[in-house]
């Protein structure tokens, strides 16, 4: 138990220094954008908001405390309103890029003079690129500790960020495109990028959809009598379950064991979640033990 909370302890760390450097990243890279009016790093900075989010959601789950009214790895209330806004907003900003991006291709088609082009300094191109190493470097960083700390949501997130890192290559690529008079490349490849960016936001929703469900997944009595065809547990109580048998189950249980069987715990520990997940399909189990020994003992 201690060892498991010292885990979750490290991943909740890990993802919360994420979290912010994903933040700064994202705000250079809209500064970036809005100073040089690149549709195209706007779009693809819409993939590093949806990054950010959830690295949010997963922070949350694996650091809150779950008393009774909260179940392991879920979500609340707040998170599931989060997701709402998040939806709304990547539903206006995709449309007004997009808008802007018909518009300056339907300019350039018309008469390319009249565009105004890009204004992209060496200065903030360095910049871009020092956003670009640190992205990568927080991506092999997250690949690391979740191989290390064995972690779900560390691996997805690694992956994520490992995608808006090459994202950006394109986008740097076009804006040395623009620079050399080939002005259709920026609000082309914004479309792109929408799309891209369209996609992930789905992907990630698509993920974290298990633990935002609050209703029981699974009864406890039906746990329970899954719970005890593995040897040396004389009881179990405070069953919890939460989010979508066959796509991703969030168990938390009290077991009482056998005094003689207390020092294969981790063993007996490892049977039961691979029990649950043979009969439920991928789930994440929390499991606190307690000996069945006598009090004065």
């Amino acid at each position: 138990m201690a060892e498991a909370q010292g885990r979750r302890r490290a991943v909740g760390q890990v993802l919360f220094a994420s979290l912010w450097l994903t933040l700064l990243v994202l705000v250079v890279k809209v500064w970036i954008g809005w100073a040089t009016q690149s549709l195209s790093l706007l779009a693809e900075s819409l993939q590093t908001l949806v990054n950010g989010f959830s690295i949010l959601l997963s922070a949350i789950a694996i650091t809150s405390r779950y008393p009774a009214g909260r179940e392991v790895s879920g979500h609340g209330r707040v998170e599931a309103i989060l997701a709402l806004l998040l939806a709304a907003f990547m539903g206006f900003a995709c449309l007004s890029v997009l808008a802007s991006s018909v518009q300056q291709l339907g300019a350039i088609a018309q008469d390319a003079g009249n565009v105004l082009p890009l204004r992209m300094s060496p200065p903030l191109f360095q910049l871009l690129g020092v956003v670009l190493t640190i992205n990568f470097c927080l991506a092999c960083f997250q690949r690391y500790e979740a191989g290390l700390l064995e972690n779900t949501a560390l691996r997805f997130s690694a992956s994520y960020l490992f995608q808006d890192t090459w994202l950006v290559i394109p986008v740097m690529a076009a804006l040395v495109g623009v620079g050399h008079g080939y002005l259709w490349l920026d609000p082309l490849l914004a479309i792109v990028m929408l799309i891209v960016a369209v996609c992930n936001c789905w992907r990630v929703f698509n993920w974290q959809l298990p633990s935002l469900m609050k209703q029981m997944a699974i009864a406890p009595e039906a746990l329970a009598q899954t719970i005890h065809q593995v040897e040396g547990i004389t009881h179990c109580y405070g069953i919890q379950s939460r989010g979508v048998v066959g796509r991703q189950v969030f168990v938390e249980m009290r077991l009482i064991l056998h005094p003689e069987c207390m020092s294969v715990a981790r063993t007996i520990a490892e049977r039961v979640e691979r029990v649950i997940r043979d009969r439920y399909g991928p789930a994440k189990v929390v499991i606190y033990i307690d000996s069945d020994r006598p009090k004065g003992e």
